[in-house]
């Protein structure tokens, strides 16, 4: 059996947005959206991750000379590779043309990255 597939998209907000404007519209009313469309997608899971403003990480990001933060990530999960590509059928495509639609309105496209990956676990801890 296949191991999950994940999508990953790193989300640059439309710069007419604060990040609070951002985040509001994204959990609200983009997720609820994902959320409607779900089994059209096959997805077994979809977590937004909002980026948090302030000293603590300010602090961290300068002292390691990072670039400036994503406003958000979002991880989309899938059984497989196979039940990814399951979900191509006509009610999958309006699925993805909604949400790109959707997607438009708050993140800037462009200058947010996206890749499917396979998480490898290298230390879960033991509350995981």
């Amino acid at each position: 059996m296949d191991a999950m597939l994940k999508l990953t998209f790193c989300l640059r907000r439309q710069p007419r947005l604060t990040l609070a404007e951002f985040q509001d519209y994204w959990l609200n009313r983009h997720g609820p959206l994902v959320r409607r469309l779900q089994p059209a997608l096959g997805m077994v899971r979809y977590v937004q991750l909002h980026r948090l403003d302030g000293d603590l990480a300010d602090g961290m990001r300068r002292a390691r000379g990072a670039p400036d933060p994503y406003d958000g990530v979002a991880e989309l999960w899938w059984a497989s590779e196979e039940a990814l590509r399951a979900a191509r059928g006509p009610d999958a495509r309006e699925a993805g043309r909604l949400l790109l639609e959707d997607e438009a309105r708050f993140i800037d496209l462009p200058r947010s990255p996206l890749w499917l990956n396979r998480e490898q676990v290298i230390y879960a801890g033991e509350a995981c």
